[in-house]
């Protein structure tokens, strides 16, 4: 009776916390990047508009989704709820270290994930790229993993190294989300 009762609350803590989770699917992603709706939040500028690029190089656990990768889609559906026009979100992503493997088609991914025979951003990357989201690859990062143009997924760049796709990046006019 002693072990009962303890085991017993935290079942309906856990039961509690997962009917109270605030998150919720996007409209513009729905399959990624769950978003909260924030109550009495500072209002964004009207028309506001933004140029972002996303620094990526932590691969994720095998057979997983990258969850910086996620957070370009987070980024892009509360934006959306929050009322900012999808075509007022410019958004690139640079890819290097450990990540670059996962910018590749499956037949790469499978000879070099020798635990995973599947890439499981692919689907994420297509649907971040149908709402045009730019890829960019660290050449130096890639040329570490042995990782060739023709390995990328399609219109995934190739850049000379992270560094400059960020540097030209900022030359257009993008911030780097420092997350």
């Amino acid at each position: 009776m002693k072990i009962f009762i303890p085991v017993l609350i935290l079942l309906c803590s856990l039961q509690l916390r997962a009917q109270s989770d605030p998150f919720h699917a996007g409209s513009a992603i729905v399959d990624f990047g769950k978003i909260a709706t924030v109550h009495d939040m500072e209002p964004l500028p009207k028309n506001v508009s933004f140029k972002v690029a996303f620094d990526v190089a932590k691969a994720a656990e095998p057979g997983q989704i990258n969850r910086s990768i996620d957070s370009v889609a987070r980024f892009i559906n509360m934006h959306v709820a929050a009322g900012v026009p999808i075509e007022n979100l410019d958004l690139a992503i640079v890819i290097h270290g450990g990540s670059t493997k996962e910018m590749t088609d499956n037949d790469f991914y499978q000879k070099n994930k020798a635990t995973e025979p599947v890439n499981a951003n692919i689907t994420l990357i297509k649907a971040l790229q149908a709402k045009g989201v730019n890829f960019y690859v660290c050449g130096q990062s890639a040329a570490y993993h042995g990782v060739k143009t023709s390995d990328l997924l399609p219109g995934v760049k190739m850049s000379l190294s992270a560094m400059t796709a960020h540097a030209l990046l900022q030359q257009q006019g993008y911030t780097v989300n420092p997350f």
